[in-house]
């Protein structure tokens, strides 16, 4: 074999990936941390830490089993802070016969690496990364020329295609879907897990941030850290996720509280974004958890998790390659007005949003529909710019890469794409929140008011939010109802509530 330097992003750490069978004494690996990655968005700082800590242990991993390992920390000072700079004086300097990469997972590192490669005077090699279920173009040739990607065909295709949850050629339970029953409000039923935390001093690695002068936000506990930064400890979090949160992880999967951060949620997106573990691992030991405890794990449980793995990650993906680079510059409703102060404080009146903001602004962490339907709604209905939507979650969520963030915030979220990910705008007024949490109670703000003093923002911005988008939204037939309702307003009750929403629109910062 050649002389050969294999590059591995931070995002690329498989310890089971083929390459690491053997160790060959003509194959070194190369992993770095570079100013580049900080810069590109600017990241919450557990993020910053999460995965400069995670490579650190995977590299220690890799010499350990005798493989040889360049590994280049930010201070180090042969450091180019830039990956194609770093790989080009790593070929000359070792006089490397021979690069090979894994295939990126976002568009800017593809090209970047590609255009890298195009220079080379050595033969390279490009190789999956043997992490996904699906191929990056397979959701693009399931859909074809269809301009809307429907989710839910592409989830019974993979439940079909790797025979999970079936029994024979029919759904197990006789339905393919039970999200149903998966929208309950927290009712005390059941106690709240312990949130798993890990016992992993990250202060010599904040002190390195500092002292290189890293931009970012957020908090951190520096001894005490909420993400699995190893194997081994994803496998714990898999197994405590099994044991003790996935009996109650459908029932409760849509649910909010302001003293629990995740309620039945794993948490595992860090720890399969990173590919420390592989979503077929996940799905198999869900799968043979709940068979060895159907007494006690319901269906509906199993189900709405795997519909998260198989179904909206690896479609989310899917739809990325299939509509990047344009994707990014998609903007349906023209919206343009900048994020509020209180993103990077939480320091608002609107308890919900104080929370969900403040929850990840402490943990990097929020999940589906704290992100979804109060931070992402709110963004969607004051009619914020999607491109600064797109870089704060982005950069506030240790889990956020961006095939998975884009897709979506400016997808799911923003409906900024049109609707090729949502058949509807995912808007929602007070009525929703209050359903689903416990925010609205101790709130300044009224939920039960459209207009007047202490109305709750949400609810007149709702119905501006359909008002001004007349054109484009009302012969959507997911949300025509909602345009009968509009007509039924008197003219008075109209403009005061349209009124309001253009009083709160122009003083944001200080909702």
């Amino acid at each position: 074999m050649p002389k050969t330097l294999r590059f591995i992003l931070g995002d690329q750490l498989n310890s089971n990936y083929s390459w690491f069978k053997e160790v060959n004494p003509n194959v070194t690996y190369l992993m770095m941390e570079v100013m580049q990655e900080q810069d590109y968005v600017m990241h919450h700082i557990q993020k910053i830490l999460g995965f400069f800590a995670a490579m650190r242990n995977f590299a220690h991993q890799l010499s350990k089993k005798g493989h040889r390992v360049i590994y280049l920390k930010l201070d180090d000072a042969d450091n180019k802070q830039f990956i194609d700079q770093n790989i080009h004086f790593q070929l000359n300097q070792h006089q490397i016969e021979k690069f090979e990469y894994q295939l990126p997972d976002e568009y800017r590192l593809d090209e970047q690496l590609k255009e890298l490669c195009k220079g080379l005077s050595i033969p390279f090699e490009v190789a999956d990364t043997e992490h996904f279920l699906t191929t990056r173009y397979e959701v693009k040739d399931f859909f074809g020329d269809q301009k809307k990607y429907l989710m839910e065909n592409f989830y019974r295709h993979m439940r079909v295609r790797l025979d999970i949850l079936m029994d024979g050629g029919k759904p197990a339970g006789n339905r393919w879907n039970f999200d149903t029953e998966n929208r309950k409000k927290y009712d005390n039923k059941v106690p709240l897990p312990e949130v798993l935390v890990f016992d992993q001093d990250l202060s010599t690695l904040k002190e390195m941030a500092d002292k290189m002068g890293v931009k970012y936000f957020g908090r951190v506990n520096e001894k005490e850290f909420a993400w699995p930064l190893s194997r081994a400890k994803a496998l714990k979090a898999l197994d405590n996720f099994c044991e003790n949160l996935l009996p109650h992880f459908g029932t409760y999967e849509d649910a909010m509280l302001q003293e629990h951060i995740s309620l039945f949620h794993s948490r595992l997106s860090f720890a399969l974004n990173t590919k420390m573990i592989a979503p077929a691992e996940v799905i198999g030991a869900v799968i043979t958890h709940w068979q060895q405890n159907k007494a006690t794990i319901t269906i509906e449980q199993v189900e709405g998790y795997i519909r998260q793995v198989i179904g909206w990650r690896e479609f989310m993906r899917g739809v990325y390659w299939a509509k990047m680079p344009g994707f990014a510059q998609m903007n349906f409703f023209n919206a343009k007005r900048k994020l509020p102060q209180w993103f990077w404080t939480g320091e608002t009146n609107m308890n919900c949003l104080k929370k969900c903001i403040g929850q990840s602004l402490d943990f990097a962490w929020a999940h589906h529909i704290q992100r979804l339907m109060v931070i992402g709604n709110f963004a969607l209905i004051a009619g914020l710019n999607p491109d600064e939507v797109d870089e704060w979650y982005l950069g506030v969520y240790i889990d956020a890469i961006q095939w998975v963030e884009i897709t979506n915030t400016r997808g799911m979220s923003q409906f900024a794409d049109g609707g090729i990910i949502a058949s509807k705008p995912y808007a929602g007024s007070a009525a929703y929140i209050n359903k689903m949490s416990d925010y609205c109670k101790s709130c300044h703000y009224d939920h039960k008011k459209r207009h007047g003093e202490k109305a709750c923002p949400y609810n007149s911005l709702y119905w501006d939010f359909f008002h001004r988008n007349t054109d484009k939204l009302k012969y959507n037939p997911r949300i025509g109802m909602m345009y009968k309702l509009l007509d039924k307003f008197t003219k008075a009750e109209l403009e005061a509530t349209l009124l309001q929403a253009d009083e709160y629109l122009n003083r944001l910062d200080s909702l």
